[in-house]
């Protein structure tokens, strides 16, 4: 049962709505809502939902690219104390097959684009009773037989609230794919998600404890713009959202259906941005780069940090946005199971470090504490405010979620760390990732971070392929920047320089990009095969 049953994702946001009611909430290409639209806009989806049969605990799909409704959709679906899952949008018939089937959702928000495969699946799937058709501009006649149109299904819905009351217990779920395998749904409780991820700007402040306290600090804020680079059907996304709104701010999401650093630094300018929400290397790098190429072109004045969160920023990005572009860097760990974990702490040399608490630190196979500086590796692990586990895989919840001998629970999302001697923790990797080469455990991340560091190389993704000698051998993938032509001797030379000869990349091969999933995450599976194709090539 729940101990603060008040700490409601939806209840939040109306308080904070109440509080600040004419400020700007939402800027999504040319949509400008101040928070009284955009909760008036979420009213009528959830009064709507709720005529068609969702009922609290449904599930209820979005499947579009970054906008607006996305939002609103998102922010209706909770008041309506349903729970709104997100759906990739690259994602094939056969992965949607899957997704609607673990799912069992009940409704569904979906853009034109899409519609055509989505009408293929709805007759399979009996409990998916209900479908929004959400107009993109594409021009296609692609529909959904009985979809009823959103702009038609909002106008003819209430804007008021009167939804009754609400629970902690209330739920949010969040599809994750990962590097690998089919996606999976963590479940969380609304209180937990909330005090795990979704607090950024109270960092180091008491913990709340009613809506007054987060009403009366959204109103004392200046409502700065918070940009979000990550797409919505992403944790990155949907967490900088939210952070944004429980801090009274300005949520510009960006609605660009490919990341172009240009276009994202005109957008700064115009919007005035003070801080931008990035995902890993995949996002930060071309923006870094774009500071050292075009530094001067717009008035970034108003651009203080960049955030980032849901994949790893190595450490050669992160210094060349602090010493080029002059930037605040917040990085953060987290996964869809943990929440926004630990933040970066200070290390010598660049390392990338996160600080260790009472509830985020590394345990042995037998969930004790490692101790600090031993140079034992552990797992991570997080307690506290942490998901219910894995809708409909009881197996996988078992796995991750365990219990130690005094009784507390944890969740080990699968990363293998260190903690040092000064309490910090050093990340390696996730264990799925982990290279065994003649019996000696390599952490690709490590491997990755040293190659980033060379001047020539953009990218790179490390693997392994087999090998009929050591089991596998270390290759990496990379990405050169433009003009270069870096030789294996010198790449391998310099790894060495920085991690023990026997990590260093047995073969080198160049490529023109490395796949990334929509979120920004390396597609290992992508990886994999390219690189053994090349090994065997």
């Amino acid at each position: 049962m729940s101990t603060s049953p008040t700490f409601n994702l939806a209840d939040l946001f109306e308080a904070v709505v109440d509080a600040v009611p004419g400020r700007a909430a939402l800027v999504a290409g040319d949509v400008r809502l101040t928070y009284r639209q955009l909760d008036e806009r979420a009213n009528r989806v959830a009064h709507h939902l709720i005529g068609a049969g969702v009922r609290p605990g449904d599930f209820v799909g979005v499947h579009a690219w970054n906008r607006a409704e996305w939002i609103e959709t998102m922010v209706g679906v909770h008041k309506a104390r349903a729970v709104p899952i997100n759906i990739n949008y690259r994602y094939v018939e056969a992965e949607l097959d899957y997704l609607y089937g673990n799912s069992g959702m009940a409704a569904l928000v979906v853009e034109r684009a899409f519609a055509d495969t989505v009408a293929r699946l709805v007759p399979k799937f009996p409990a998916l009773r209900h479908v929004v058709l959400l107009e993109d501009g594409t021009g296609t006649e692609h529909t959904v037989p009985g979809a009823v149109g959103y702009e038609d299904a909002l106008a003819a819905a209430s804007p008021e609230r009167g939804f009754g009351e609400r629970s902690g217990d209330d739920l949010y779920g969040l599809y994750t794919g990962g590097t690998t395998g089919m996606p999976k749904c963590v479940l969380w409780r609304s209180e937990d998600i909330f005090f795990a991820a979704l607090q950024a700007g109270r960092v180091g402040k008491p913990k709340i404890t009613t809506h007054e306290e987060l009403a009366a600090e959204a109103l004392a804020s200046a409502g700065h713009v918070m940009m979000g680079l990550a797409p919505m059907m992403h944790g990155g996304g949907q967490w900088s959202m939210w952070n944004t709104f429980y801090m009274g701010n300005t949520y510009l999401l960006w609605t660009g259906r490919r990341f172009e650093p240009d276009a994202v630094m005109a957008l700064v300018e115009k919007e005035k941005v003070l801080s931008l929400s990035v995902v890993g290397d995949g996002m930060a790098r071309p923006l870094a780069d774009w500071y050292e190429e075009h530094k001067g072109k717009y008035d970034l004045s108003s651009l203080m940090a960049v955030s980032n969160g849901g994949a790893p920023m190595s450490a050669p990005v992160r210094n060349q946005l602090e010493k080029v572009a002059g930037l605040f860097v917040i990085d953060s760990f987290g996964a869809s199971e943990t929440g926004a974990a630990a933040r970066q702490a200070g290390a010598p040399g660049g390392a990338t470090r996160f600080a260790s608490s009472k509830t985020t630190t590394v345990l042995d196979d037998d969930l004790k504490p490692v101790e600090p500086g031993s140079g034992t590796v552990g797992r991570l692990a997080v307690s506290g405010h942490i998901p219910l586990g894995y809708h409909g895989d009881d197996e996988k919840t078992r796995a991750t979620f365990l219990v130690d001998g005094e009784g507390r629970r944890w969740v080990l999302p699968g990363d293998f760390a260190l903690i040092e001697a000064d309490g910090t923790l050093t990340l390696l990797g996730r264990g799925s990732a982990t290279i065994n080469t003649g019996g000696e455990k390599v952490f690709p991340d490590e491997v990755e971070s040293a190659l980033k560091s060379h001047p020539d190389v953009f990218d790179a993704v490390v693997v392994g392929v087999p090998d009929p000698r050591f089991g596998q051998r270390v290759t990496a993938l990379i990405v050169p920047r433009e003009g270069t032509a870096p030789a294996y001797d010198d790449l391998s030379a310099h790894v060495r320089t920085l991690i023990a000869g026997y990590k260093a990349p047995k073969e080198i091969h160049v490529v023109d990009a490395i796949e990334r999933t929509a979120a920004g995450k390396v597609d290992l599976r992508a990886a994999k095969a390219r690189a053994e194709e090349l090994s065997n090539g």
